[in-house]
């Protein structure tokens, strides 16, 4: 039995051989591409690495930007707000001082328009009131005057208080 678990010296010596061979071709042929391969990979691995860097520091930096321009745009926002009210104020203001003005004309026309009624109304009241007091006197003197003898007393005593005399 212990001679199945002893190896022949020949049996080591070829396996040996067989074993340096094996790894001198593995060395020549597989591990020259396999290192080649895994260096191409590493570099690989490495350029995306860098270009992942890149990536994260553009969209920092476009993060950046698009922060910079919605400020930009804001302000401007902003602006174009504060510069509509205040057109918005002006043309109020100014339509509210066009219709103050025009009211004030409106105002001014209709108390023009009043003194002159009221004077026409005074004129018309002036004639009316002449025109009934002659109708009064003219009654009052028929019923006084109906005999010849009072229409003469009447115009001597005319006669005698006018001032031609």
């Amino acid at each position: 039995m212990g001679a199945l678990l002893t190896p022949a010296f020949g049996t080591v010596f070829w396996a040996s051989i067989a074993f340096l061979a094996v790894l001198m071709l593995l060395r020549r042929f597989a591990w020259g591409p396999i290192l080649q391969a895994l260096s191409d990979r590493e570099e690989t691995i490495a350029g995306a690495l860098d270009e992942a860097k890149k990536v994260r520091q553009e969209m920092a930096d476009l993060a950046s930007s698009n922060e910079s321009q919605l400020k930009e745009a804001r302000a401007e926002r902003d602006r174009m707000l504060r510069e509509a009210r205040e057109m918005v104020d002006k043309m109020i203001s100014d339509a509210k001082g066009k219709a103050r003005e025009e009211a004030d004309k409106e105002v001014a026309s209709a108390k023009d328009a009043i003194a002159l009624e009221r004077k026409a109304a005074i004129v018309e009241l002036k004639a009316e009131v002449g025109t009934l007091s002659l109708e009064i006197a003219e009654r009052l003197l028929r019923d006084q005057l109906q005999s010849s003898d009072e229409q003469q007393a009447l115009v001597n005593r005319l006669i005698d208080e006018s001032p031609l005399n």
